[in-house]
């Protein structure tokens, strides 16, 4: 993660006092700042784990480089959330499903693996970003009963909101027989993930959303499992999905600027995660890796097809897990 994101982050989270204010037996420093993440596998920390779905990652090898067992992140370790969690004084924030979990005075993540802005993309699979709102909602209710409302209204004022989705969203007519895409140009689809994405925004300001973390769309195209299904194995990007994300992240650079000028109080941080990944995919040993173009774990063509996540015998795993980009 680039040190201009963690600088933009820590920025938001200024002002942390020692001091502390009790609500019954719940204590809180007096200017503790939550954290709520909204998106995708690249930050869900296991909320797919509590729904009936094969896009899960609760088995091995997942999570043996850190935890040591797999607690449902698409990763061999730590993901963003977690990484930031730990630069803010926070505990890990945990999976907004996991049972027991029902504090959410630190935050709470309601990320799903696979979720889409566009819930008619994969419905009934993943947690998509409209059921996500309404699990913030429902928390919303649960924390003024907790706290008071005037209290709860605080901490969702001052807490930051992390929003990482839209990547799956187009992958859809590449990767399944699905029509959903294909029965609009580009442009309406592309407008219609844009315009669900900024609603679904507006409602968590109308909850008390002011400070937010956005991370832009990775060069998809370039994905191993992406790369595996580009007939002869060139190695090339599938160029009509990277160009998906570079204009979902043209839209998403003009709609912040907007929204910052329109409503009281919005402060955001846009990560360019396309440049992110493509400086290491293109150059791995900059960033003290060996390999930027295959996937650690997998099978066929550069291990990009998900056989992990199949639990078959069939995946090869890589000797050295952070010699790689893709896991």
């Amino acid at each position: 993660m680039s040190l201009r994101f963690y600088f933009c982050f820590l920025v938001l989270y200024a002002g942390i006092s020692i001091q502390t204010k009790c609500f019954g037996n719940i204590c809180l420093p007096k200017d503790h700042v939550a954290f709520f993440i909204f998106g995708d596998s690249i930050v869900d920390v296991g909320n797919n784990k509590y729904i009936t779905t094969y896009l899960q990652a609760n088995f091995f090898p997942y999570g043996e480089t850190f935890f040591k067992y797999p607690t449902g992140r698409a990763s061999n370790g730590r993901l963003i959330p977690d990484f930031i969690a730990e630069r803010a004084n926070l505990p890990l924030i945990p999976p907004y499903l996991y049972p027991g979990s029902n504090q959410y005075i630190d935050g709470a993540n309601f990320a799903s693996i696979g979720a889409r802005v566009l819930a008619e993309t994969h419905r009934g699979l993943v947690i998509d970003l409209n059921t996500q709102l309404n699990y913030f909602k429902n928390m919303e209710t649960l924390l003024k009963h907790k706290l008071g409302e005037e209290e709860a209204n605080t901490l969702l004022v001052k807490a930051v909101y992390l929003i990482c989705i839209g990547n799956n969203d187009y992958f859809v007519p590449f990767t399944t027989n699905s029509s959903v895409l294909k029965s609009y140009s580009p442009e309406k689809y592309l407008n219609m993930v844009i315009g669900n994405l900024t609603t679904a925004i507006k409602e968590i300001y109308k909850k008390g959303g002011r400070k937010y973390v956005f991370l832009g769309l990775p060069p998809a195209g370039c994905a191993p499992s992406i790369k595996a299904l580009i007939p002869g194995n060139t190695g090339a990007c599938m160029e009509e999905l990277t160009a998906l994300a570079k204009l979902h992240n043209r839209a998403l650079s003009k709609v912040f600027p907007k929204l910052e000028s329109q409503v009281k109080g919005f402060k955001y941080s846009l990560a360019d995660f396309y440049s992110f990944f493509i400086e290491r995919i293109n150059s791995p040993s900059k960033y003290g890796m060996s390999e930027g173009k295959i996937t650690c774990c997998g099978s066929g063509p550069y291990r990009g097809i998900p056989s992990c996540e199949e639990r078959s015998n069939e995946y090869k795993l890589c000797e050295k897990v952070s010699d790689f980009l893709f896991f």
